[in-house]
């Protein structure tokens, strides 16, 4: 305990040479804000993969006693012979596989399609984004889908001037078209995520590469809402510091590919669910 407040008491000797009590007590309120985003955020993430995997599985599980009902009624078959001489118990068992199999059949139809469908509108957004920044150099921006979810990554020497989190007039114009296109998705939410490189950075403002790289994100959230009219409950900014490279930092290039910022698109989950249900409901109708 006595570690922790000589820590924040040198955190508020440090800041207050640059802000007044009252900014930094903002400041504090902000960063606690933005905290509190990244672990709902990454509790949400989370929940996400977990509930991928989940579905994944009890898909796989599903289609295992297909397989098994349907090996059972070939089985029946054969030891029967002709369905004219099954004993009565035997059809009525025979009955139940096959509704069972009808089943089992529609709710794999229907996971699949869901499936696809959020998979169509995943790369219906992807197009989307890479037709509005096409005429960007790869070296600067790089779109990609991992696993149901878009990331958008930006470097750093395109959106900020080293060590700062003042967004360049440049970058603007790239997250005015990011915006253009994610304003129209509004089945999906994101987060926005700071990366930097391993030098360490302290200054009268900045303590870490942790707090470089969530006010940076926080700036590109901020112009996302106030410049372009993004609505601030689909976003989230994170921090991410030095821990996620994605080049080794022992060169120049390496460095310089891990200072960027990353949106990550994510699908609503609850939107996904909705699709299942209401394609259980049309199979339903349609029996």
């Amino acid at each position: 305990m006595k570690k922790v407040f000589l820590f924040a008491a040198a955190i508020a000797f440090t800041t207050s040479a640059c802000v007044s009590k009252k900014k930094f007590a903002d400041l504090e309120d902000k960063y606690t804000e933005t905290q509190d985003l990244l672990n709902t955020a990454t509790v949400k993430l989370n929940a996400c993969l977990e509930e991928d995997r989940v579905r994944s599985t009890r898909m796989e599980a599903l289609q295992d006693q297909v397989n098994t009902l349907k090996n059972t009624n070939s089985a029946l078959l054969n030891s029967q012979g002709d369905l004219a001489t099954l004993s009565k118990k035997g059809a009525e068992n025979l009955e139940r596989s096959l509704e069972s199999i009808k089943e089992k059949d529609l709710q794999i139809k229907t996971m699949r399609d869901a499936i696809n469908k959020k998979d169509s509108v995943t790369l219906a957004l992807v197009t989307s984004l890479k037709g509005a920044l096409g005429n960007l150099n790869d070296e600067d921006i790089e779109i990609n889908v991992e696993k149901g979810v878009v990331f958008v990554s930006i470097s750093d020497k395109l959106l900020f001037r080293s060590g700062s989190t003042t967004v360049s007039a440049r970058a603007k114009e790239v997250l005015g078209k990011v915006a253009t296109v994610v304003k129209n998705k509004p089945e999906f939410e994101f987060m926005v995520e700071g990366h930097t490189d391993n030098v360490p950075i302290r200054n009268n403002c900045m303590t870490d590469n942790w707090d470089l790289s969530v006010k940076r994100a926080t700036s590109i959230v901020r112009i996302l809402q106030n410049d372009f009219d993004v609505d601030p409950a689909r976003m989230t900014a994170a921090g991410r510091s030095e821990y996620i490279p994605i080049a080794s930092n022992e060169t120049s290039a390496g460095k310089a590919a891990n200072r960027r910022t990353r949106i990550v698109v994510l699908p609503k989950l609850d939107q996904f669910y909705s699709m299942i249900e209401e394609g259980m409901k049309k199979a339903s109708a349609n029996e």
